[in-house]
Protein backbone atom coordinates (compact mmCIF):
# COMPACT_ATOMS: atom_id res chain seq x y z
CA UNK A 1 0.00 0.00 0.00
CA UNK A 2 1.24 3.44 -0.76
CA UNK A 3 1.76 5.96 1.64
CA UNK A 4 -0.13 9.45 1.98
CA UNK A 5 3.31 11.12 0.70
CA UNK A 6 3.30 8.72 -2.54
CA UNK A 7 -0.11 9.24 -3.52
CA UNK A 8 0.28 13.35 -3.10
CA UNK A 9 3.14 12.91 -5.55
CA UNK A 10 1.17 10.66 -7.80
CA UNK A 11 -1.30 13.55 -7.80
CA UNK A 12 0.59 15.92 -8.24
CA UNK A 13 2.05 14.35 -11.40
CA UNK A 14 -1.37 13.12 -12.55
CA UNK A 15 -2.73 16.84 -12.13
CA UNK A 16 0.25 18.11 -14.19
CA UNK A 17 -0.20 16.21 -17.16
CA UNK A 18 -3.14 16.98 -17.77
CA UNK A 19 -2.78 20.51 -17.54
CA UNK A 20 -0.09 20.19 -19.95
CA UNK A 21 -1.83 18.16 -22.48
CA UNK A 22 -4.56 20.75 -22.38
CA UNK A 23 -2.48 23.25 -23.02
CA UNK A 24 -0.68 21.44 -26.14
CA UNK A 25 -4.33 20.89 -26.84
CA UNK A 26 -4.98 24.36 -27.45
CA UNK A 27 -1.45 25.20 -28.81
CA UNK A 28 -2.50 22.73 -31.74
CA UNK A 29 -5.88 23.92 -32.25
CA UNK A 30 -4.75 27.97 -32.49
CA UNK A 31 -1.95 26.48 -34.91
CA UNK A 32 -4.24 24.86 -37.14
CA UNK A 33 -6.71 28.17 -37.48
CA UNK A 34 -5.51 29.24 -40.63
CA UNK A 35 -8.70 29.86 -41.93
CA UNK A 36 -11.97 31.01 -40.38
CA UNK A 37 -13.35 28.64 -37.98
CA UNK A 38 -16.66 27.88 -36.09
CA UNK A 39 -17.24 28.54 -32.56
CA UNK A 40 -13.80 31.03 -32.54
CA UNK A 41 -14.06 32.78 -29.12
CA UNK A 42 -11.94 35.51 -29.80
CA UNK A 43 -14.28 38.01 -31.12
CA UNK A 44 -18.18 37.33 -30.60
CA UNK A 45 -20.09 39.75 -30.89
CA UNK A 46 -24.02 39.23 -30.32
CA UNK A 47 -26.87 40.52 -32.64
CA UNK A 48 -27.24 43.53 -29.92
CA UNK A 49 -23.96 44.73 -29.61
CA UNK A 50 -23.42 44.79 -33.45
CA UNK A 51 -23.25 48.40 -34.94
CA UNK A 52 -23.95 48.51 -38.39
CA UNK A 53 -22.46 52.17 -38.52
CA UNK A 54 -19.38 50.78 -36.89
CA UNK A 55 -19.13 48.33 -40.51
CA UNK A 56 -19.51 50.99 -42.38
CA UNK A 57 -17.61 53.54 -41.20
CA UNK A 58 -14.66 50.21 -41.72
CA UNK A 59 -15.63 50.02 -45.57
CA UNK A 60 -14.66 53.60 -46.18
CA UNK A 61 -11.09 53.36 -44.29
CA UNK A 62 -11.04 50.06 -46.34
CA UNK A 63 -12.40 51.84 -49.75
CA UNK A 64 -9.71 54.65 -48.96
CA UNK A 65 -6.98 52.61 -48.97
CA UNK A 66 -8.00 51.32 -52.48
CA UNK A 67 -8.45 54.31 -54.02
CA UNK A 68 -5.00 55.46 -53.17
CA UNK A 69 -3.57 52.77 -54.66
CA UNK A 70 -5.47 52.21 -58.07
CA UNK A 71 -2.48 52.68 -60.82
CA UNK A 72 -4.10 54.50 -63.66
CA UNK A 73 -7.83 55.42 -64.64
CA UNK A 74 -10.28 53.38 -66.61
CA UNK A 75 -8.85 50.21 -64.19
CA UNK A 76 -11.14 48.33 -61.54
CA UNK A 77 -10.09 46.58 -59.05
CA UNK A 78 -10.94 42.65 -58.38
CA UNK A 79 -9.51 40.44 -56.51
CA UNK A 80 -6.31 40.27 -53.91
CA UNK A 81 -4.73 36.83 -53.88
CA UNK A 82 -4.55 34.99 -50.39
CA UNK A 83 -2.07 36.55 -48.07
CA UNK A 84 -0.76 39.29 -50.41
CA UNK A 85 -2.00 43.00 -50.51
CA UNK A 86 -1.87 44.14 -54.11
CA UNK A 87 -4.80 44.20 -55.97
CA UNK A 88 -5.06 42.73 -59.14
CA UNK A 89 -6.82 45.43 -61.73
CA UNK A 90 -9.04 44.60 -64.52
CA UNK A 91 -10.49 46.94 -67.70
CA UNK A 92 -13.74 47.92 -68.06
CA UNK A 93 -14.75 44.96 -70.03
CA UNK A 94 -14.79 42.77 -67.47
CA UNK A 95 -17.58 41.66 -65.94
CA UNK A 96 -16.97 42.47 -62.48
CA UNK A 97 -16.39 46.00 -63.51
CA UNK A 98 -19.48 47.62 -62.23
CA UNK A 99 -19.01 46.31 -58.72
CA UNK A 100 -16.18 49.36 -57.59
CA UNK A 101 -18.06 52.24 -58.66
CA UNK A 102 -21.28 50.56 -57.04
CA UNK A 103 -19.51 49.95 -53.72
CA UNK A 104 -18.73 53.67 -54.39
CA UNK A 105 -22.06 54.43 -54.45
CA UNK A 106 -23.21 52.71 -51.37
CA UNK A 107 -20.63 54.52 -49.42
CA UNK A 108 -21.75 57.87 -50.83
CA UNK A 109 -25.18 57.12 -49.67
CA UNK A 110 -23.72 56.79 -46.28
CA UNK A 111 -21.13 59.49 -46.05
CA UNK A 112 -22.97 61.48 -48.04
CA UNK A 113 -19.72 63.79 -49.14
CA UNK A 114 -18.78 65.28 -52.15
CA UNK A 115 -15.27 63.06 -52.33
CA UNK A 116 -17.45 59.92 -52.61
CA UNK A 117 -19.58 61.41 -55.10
CA UNK A 118 -17.27 62.02 -57.14
CA UNK A 119 -15.12 58.91 -56.88
CA UNK A 120 -18.21 56.62 -57.77
CA UNK A 121 -19.12 59.51 -60.70
CA UNK A 122 -15.59 58.93 -61.83
CA UNK A 123 -15.38 55.24 -62.44
CA UNK A 124 -19.09 54.95 -63.01
CA UNK A 125 -18.60 57.14 -66.46
CA UNK A 126 -15.97 54.81 -67.89
CA UNK A 127 -18.41 51.80 -68.07
CA UNK A 128 -20.44 54.00 -70.86
CA UNK A 129 -18.94 52.36 -73.69
CA UNK A 130 -20.07 49.30 -72.51
CA UNK A 131 -24.17 50.54 -73.58
CA UNK A 132 -22.94 51.62 -77.18
CA UNK A 133 -21.79 48.53 -78.27
CA UNK A 134 -22.69 44.50 -78.56
CA UNK A 135 -22.22 43.47 -75.37
CA UNK A 136 -19.17 40.62 -74.73
CA UNK A 137 -22.17 38.58 -72.63
CA UNK A 138 -24.97 38.72 -70.10
CA UNK A 139 -22.91 40.55 -67.31
CA UNK A 140 -24.19 43.79 -68.98
CA UNK A 141 -26.46 44.11 -65.92
CA UNK A 142 -24.13 43.29 -63.51
CA UNK A 143 -21.74 46.02 -64.70
CA UNK A 144 -24.00 48.98 -65.75
CA UNK A 145 -26.68 48.69 -63.47
CA UNK A 146 -24.60 48.14 -60.11
CA UNK A 147 -22.84 51.33 -61.48
CA UNK A 148 -25.30 53.57 -63.34
CA UNK A 149 -28.40 52.09 -61.56
CA UNK A 150 -27.06 52.84 -58.16
CA UNK A 151 -25.70 56.71 -59.86
CA UNK A 152 -29.42 57.31 -61.06
CA UNK A 153 -30.97 56.08 -57.44
CA UNK A 154 -29.19 58.15 -55.65
CA UNK A 155 -28.64 61.26 -58.17
CA UNK A 156 -31.49 61.25 -60.62
CA UNK A 157 -29.09 62.44 -63.17
CA UNK A 158 -30.51 61.82 -66.74
CA UNK A 159 -26.78 61.15 -68.49
CA UNK A 160 -27.22 58.01 -66.02
CA UNK A 161 -30.76 57.18 -66.85
CA UNK A 162 -29.80 57.38 -70.85
CA UNK A 163 -27.11 54.44 -70.22
CA UNK A 164 -29.13 52.48 -68.70
CA UNK A 165 -31.66 52.14 -71.24
CA UNK A 166 -29.08 51.97 -73.86
CA UNK A 167 -27.45 49.25 -72.21
CA UNK A 168 -31.03 47.52 -71.52
CA UNK A 169 -31.52 47.63 -75.60
CA UNK A 170 -27.98 45.65 -75.96
CA UNK A 171 -28.40 42.76 -73.63
CA UNK A 172 -31.98 41.91 -75.34
CA UNK A 173 -30.10 41.37 -78.25
CA UNK A 174 -28.88 38.08 -76.80
CA UNK A 175 -32.60 37.13 -76.17
CA UNK A 176 -33.72 33.88 -78.26
CA UNK A 177 -37.26 33.29 -77.97
CA UNK A 178 -36.61 29.97 -79.95
CA UNK A 179 -35.46 29.63 -76.11
CA UNK A 180 -37.18 32.40 -73.78
CA UNK A 181 -33.71 32.81 -72.48
CA UNK A 182 -31.03 35.91 -73.00
CA UNK A 183 -27.89 34.16 -73.67
CA UNK A 184 -25.04 33.75 -71.37
CA UNK A 185 -21.84 33.28 -73.14
CA UNK A 186 -22.04 34.02 -76.89
CA UNK A 187 -18.36 31.89 -77.56
CA UNK A 188 -17.29 29.06 -77.56
CA UNK A 189 -16.85 27.85 -73.54
CA UNK A 190 -15.85 24.11 -72.46
CA UNK A 191 -18.89 21.39 -72.36
CA UNK A 192 -21.62 24.06 -73.80
CA UNK A 193 -22.10 22.51 -76.91
CA UNK A 194 -21.47 26.17 -78.95
CA UNK A 195 -22.97 27.27 -81.37
CA UNK A 196 -25.91 26.02 -79.36
CA UNK A 197 -27.88 28.56 -76.67
CA UNK A 198 -26.39 28.70 -72.64
CA UNK A 199 -27.80 30.33 -70.00
CA UNK A 200 -26.10 30.55 -66.59
CA UNK A 201 -27.79 30.98 -63.42
CA UNK A 202 -26.12 34.48 -62.84
CA UNK A 203 -27.83 35.99 -65.64
CA UNK A 204 -31.19 35.89 -63.16
CA UNK A 205 -29.75 38.72 -61.84
CA UNK A 206 -29.06 40.84 -64.53
CA UNK A 207 -32.91 40.97 -65.29
CA UNK A 208 -33.14 43.47 -63.12
CA UNK A 209 -31.79 46.09 -65.70
CA UNK A 210 -34.71 45.24 -67.59
CA UNK A 211 -37.18 45.57 -65.52
CA UNK A 212 -36.40 48.76 -63.95
CA UNK A 213 -35.50 49.83 -67.81
CA UNK A 214 -39.17 49.07 -68.85
CA UNK A 215 -40.74 51.07 -65.96
CA UNK A 216 -38.26 54.19 -66.29
CA UNK A 217 -39.04 55.06 -69.77
CA UNK A 218 -37.60 51.72 -72.02
CA UNK A 219 -40.08 49.33 -74.29
CA UNK A 220 -41.95 47.16 -73.02
CA UNK A 221 -40.45 44.36 -74.64
CA UNK A 222 -37.55 45.11 -71.47
CA UNK A 223 -40.18 43.52 -69.14
CA UNK A 224 -41.53 40.49 -71.23
CA UNK A 225 -38.31 39.15 -71.97
CA UNK A 226 -37.13 39.58 -68.30
CA UNK A 227 -40.50 37.45 -67.37
CA UNK A 228 -39.91 34.80 -69.91
CA UNK A 229 -36.17 34.18 -68.99
CA UNK A 230 -37.03 33.94 -65.33
CA UNK A 231 -40.05 31.33 -66.16
CA UNK A 232 -37.93 29.09 -68.41
CA UNK A 233 -35.05 29.12 -66.20
CA UNK A 234 -37.49 28.20 -63.17
CA UNK A 235 -39.01 24.87 -65.35
CA UNK A 236 -35.23 24.01 -66.58
CA UNK A 237 -32.56 24.96 -63.99
CA UNK A 238 -33.53 23.38 -61.32
CA UNK A 239 -33.56 20.19 -59.49
CA UNK A 240 -36.52 18.43 -57.38
CA UNK A 241 -35.19 19.82 -54.40
CA UNK A 242 -35.01 23.53 -56.20
CA UNK A 243 -31.50 23.40 -56.09
CA UNK A 244 -29.55 24.56 -59.32
CA UNK A 245 -27.32 23.71 -62.30
CA UNK A 246 -24.84 26.24 -62.83
CA UNK A 247 -25.45 26.59 -66.72
CA UNK A 248 -28.58 24.79 -68.74
CA UNK A 249 -27.53 24.28 -72.43
CA UNK A 250 -30.58 24.46 -75.14
CA UNK A 251 -30.97 23.60 -78.79
CA UNK A 252 -30.93 26.87 -80.07
CA UNK A 253 -33.66 26.02 -83.10
CA UNK A 254 -36.11 24.07 -80.97
CA UNK A 255 -35.39 25.66 -77.44
CA UNK A 256 -35.64 21.63 -76.36
CA UNK A 257 -33.34 21.32 -73.14
CA UNK A 258 -30.01 19.56 -74.34
CA UNK A 259 -28.51 19.23 -70.52
CA UNK A 260 -27.75 20.87 -66.92
CA UNK A 261 -24.08 21.46 -65.82
CA UNK A 262 -21.81 22.75 -63.78
CA UNK A 263 -18.91 25.17 -64.79
CA UNK A 264 -17.90 26.77 -61.56
CA UNK A 265 -19.76 24.10 -59.20
CA UNK A 266 -18.14 21.21 -58.09
CA UNK A 267 -19.87 18.43 -60.06
CA UNK A 268 -23.22 18.41 -62.41
CA UNK A 269 -25.36 17.13 -59.71
CA UNK A 270 -23.72 19.16 -56.43
CA UNK A 271 -25.17 22.83 -55.11
CA UNK A 272 -22.73 25.68 -55.82
CA UNK A 273 -22.80 28.17 -53.48
CA UNK A 274 -23.15 31.27 -55.37
CA UNK A 275 -24.95 29.73 -58.58
CA UNK A 276 -27.99 28.74 -55.60
CA UNK A 277 -27.21 32.76 -53.93
CA UNK A 278 -27.85 34.16 -57.41
CA UNK A 279 -31.01 32.25 -57.79
CA UNK A 280 -32.15 33.62 -54.34
CA UNK A 281 -31.27 37.22 -55.18
CA UNK A 282 -32.83 36.94 -58.78
CA UNK A 283 -36.14 35.64 -58.23
CA UNK A 284 -36.41 37.73 -55.20
CA UNK A 285 -35.93 40.67 -57.43
CA UNK A 286 -38.35 39.35 -60.08
CA UNK A 287 -41.11 39.53 -57.69
CA UNK A 288 -40.20 42.58 -56.64
CA UNK A 289 -40.16 43.82 -60.22
CA UNK A 290 -43.41 42.42 -61.32
CA UNK A 291 -45.78 41.51 -58.25
CA UNK A 292 -46.35 37.93 -59.89
CA UNK A 293 -46.85 35.68 -56.63
CA UNK A 294 -45.30 32.41 -58.19
CA UNK A 295 -42.04 34.04 -58.35
CA UNK A 296 -41.96 34.85 -54.32
CA UNK A 297 -42.82 31.79 -53.48
CA UNK A 298 -40.31 30.23 -55.90
CA UNK A 299 -37.85 32.64 -54.40
CA UNK A 300 -38.42 30.97 -51.17
CA UNK A 301 -38.15 27.15 -51.94
CA UNK A 302 -34.78 27.87 -53.54
CA UNK A 303 -33.71 29.92 -50.37
CA UNK A 304 -34.74 27.23 -48.38
CA UNK A 305 -32.92 24.24 -49.74
CA UNK A 306 -29.65 26.69 -49.66
CA UNK A 307 -30.35 27.36 -46.04
CA UNK A 308 -31.05 23.95 -44.34
CA UNK A 309 -27.17 22.98 -45.24
CA UNK A 310 -25.22 25.80 -43.99
CA UNK A 311 -22.79 25.19 -41.63
CA UNK A 312 -22.81 26.54 -38.50
CA UNK A 313 -21.28 29.57 -38.89
CA UNK A 314 -24.01 30.29 -42.06
CA UNK A 315 -20.89 31.21 -44.64
CA UNK A 316 -21.18 28.25 -47.07
CA UNK A 317 -18.43 26.30 -48.06
CA UNK A 318 -17.90 27.02 -52.24
CA UNK A 319 -20.00 23.92 -53.14
CA UNK A 320 -21.96 22.28 -50.44
CA UNK A 321 -21.25 18.84 -51.78
CA UNK A 322 -16.96 20.05 -51.90
CA UNK A 323 -15.52 16.76 -51.16
CA UNK A 324 -13.04 17.83 -48.68
CA UNK A 325 -15.33 19.65 -46.41
CA UNK A 326 -15.03 20.70 -43.45
CA UNK A 327 -11.56 22.02 -45.18
CA UNK A 328 -12.88 22.97 -48.20
CA UNK A 329 -12.58 26.87 -48.74
CA UNK A 330 -15.57 28.89 -47.69
CA UNK A 331 -17.24 31.64 -50.35
CA UNK A 332 -17.55 35.00 -48.39
CA UNK A 333 -19.17 36.30 -51.30
CA UNK A 334 -22.00 33.55 -51.38
CA UNK A 335 -23.12 34.79 -47.66
CA UNK A 336 -22.85 38.48 -48.78
CA UNK A 337 -25.61 38.25 -51.91
CA UNK A 338 -27.63 35.99 -49.87
CA UNK A 339 -27.90 38.09 -46.75
CA UNK A 340 -28.80 41.23 -48.99
CA UNK A 341 -31.25 39.28 -50.89
CA UNK A 342 -32.70 38.16 -47.47
CA UNK A 343 -33.37 41.51 -46.14
CA UNK A 344 -35.65 42.38 -49.18
CA UNK A 345 -37.24 38.71 -48.92
CA UNK A 346 -37.82 38.64 -45.51
CA UNK A 347 -40.41 41.92 -45.32
CA UNK A 348 -41.94 40.47 -48.66
CA UNK A 349 -42.48 36.78 -47.26
CA UNK A 350 -43.76 38.48 -43.69
CA UNK A 351 -44.58 36.61 -40.52
CA UNK A 352 -42.86 34.00 -39.07
CA UNK A 353 -40.77 32.87 -41.55
CA UNK A 354 -40.05 36.44 -43.10
CA UNK A 355 -38.87 37.45 -39.36
CA UNK A 356 -36.43 33.98 -39.59
CA UNK A 357 -35.07 34.83 -42.77
CA UNK A 358 -34.28 38.69 -41.40
CA UNK A 359 -32.89 36.94 -38.22
CA UNK A 360 -30.66 34.85 -40.12
CA UNK A 361 -29.63 37.79 -42.88
CA UNK A 362 -28.26 39.94 -39.98
CA UNK A 363 -26.31 36.64 -38.46
CA UNK A 364 -24.12 36.19 -41.41
CA UNK A 365 -23.89 39.69 -41.67
CA UNK A 366 -22.90 39.75 -37.90
CA UNK A 367 -20.69 36.42 -39.23
CA UNK A 368 -18.96 38.18 -42.26
CA UNK A 369 -18.67 41.27 -39.77
CA UNK A 370 -16.20 39.26 -37.67
CA UNK A 371 -12.24 39.21 -37.84
CA UNK A 372 -12.41 35.53 -39.13
CA UNK A 373 -14.23 37.39 -42.31
CA UNK A 374 -13.22 40.88 -42.37
CA UNK A 375 -9.93 41.77 -44.18
CA UNK A 376 -8.67 44.46 -41.50
CA UNK A 377 -4.99 45.00 -42.05
CA UNK A 378 -4.46 42.24 -44.20
CA UNK A 379 -5.47 44.08 -47.15
CA UNK A 380 -7.79 46.79 -48.45
CA UNK A 381 -10.37 45.01 -49.39
CA UNK A 382 -13.93 44.56 -47.34
CA UNK A 383 -13.58 40.67 -47.11
CA UNK A 384 -11.45 37.53 -46.74
CA UNK A 385 -12.15 33.81 -48.04
CA UNK A 386 -14.40 34.56 -51.28
CA UNK A 387 -14.08 31.35 -53.87
CA UNK A 388 -14.56 32.76 -57.33
CA UNK A 389 -13.91 29.84 -60.11
CA UNK A 390 -12.51 26.90 -57.76
CA UNK A 391 -12.85 24.22 -60.85
CA UNK A 392 -10.50 26.41 -62.91
CA UNK A 393 -8.07 27.08 -59.94
CA UNK A 394 -8.65 31.08 -59.39
CA UNK A 395 -9.68 32.99 -56.98
CA UNK A 396 -9.96 30.45 -54.26
CA UNK A 397 -9.88 31.45 -50.78
CA UNK A 398 -9.20 35.05 -51.65
CA UNK A 399 -10.77 38.34 -51.94
CA UNK A 400 -13.03 39.68 -54.65
CA UNK A 401 -15.06 42.84 -55.45
CA UNK A 402 -18.72 41.74 -55.66
CA UNK A 403 -18.47 40.13 -52.16
CA UNK A 404 -17.19 43.65 -51.07
CA UNK A 405 -20.16 44.89 -53.31
CA UNK A 406 -22.83 42.83 -52.04
CA UNK A 407 -21.46 42.70 -48.39
CA UNK A 408 -22.18 47.04 -47.95
CA UNK A 409 -25.43 46.62 -50.10
CA UNK A 410 -26.36 44.48 -47.09
CA UNK A 411 -25.03 46.52 -44.42
CA UNK A 412 -27.05 49.70 -46.26
CA UNK A 413 -30.38 47.22 -46.27
CA UNK A 414 -29.84 46.31 -42.77
CA UNK A 415 -29.37 50.13 -41.73
CA UNK A 416 -32.34 51.26 -43.48
CA UNK A 417 -34.31 47.97 -42.13
CA UNK A 418 -33.12 48.86 -38.12
CA UNK A 419 -34.28 52.60 -38.95
CA UNK A 420 -37.93 51.83 -40.03
CA UNK A 421 -38.14 49.71 -36.92
CA UNK A 422 -37.09 52.29 -34.54
CA UNK A 423 -39.53 54.70 -36.17
CA UNK A 424 -42.29 51.46 -35.03
CA UNK A 425 -41.39 51.76 -31.63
Amino acid sequence: MKDNNDETILNMILENRKIALSLLSMIMMFGACEGPKQNNEQEELSQEEFKVDDQLDYCLAQAEKTLQMIPEDSVFPRTIKKGETAWRYVPVEDWTSGFWPGTLWYLYEYAQTEQWKEAADKYTRFLTPLSLQAPLDHDIGFQIFCSFGNGYRLTGNPEYKQVILDAADQLTTLYNPNVGTILSWPRDVPNMEWPQHNTIMDNMMNLELLMWSADNGGEERFDSIAIDHAETTMEHHFREDYSSYHVVVYDRESGEKIKGVTHQGYADSTMWARGQSWAIYGYTLVYRESKDAKFLDFAQKVTDVYLDQLPEDLIPYWDFSAPDIPDAPRDASAAAVTASALLELGPMVGGEKGAKYMELAEKMIVELSSERYQSRDQNSAFLLHSTGHHPGGSEIDASINYADYYYVEALIRLKKYKEAQAKKS
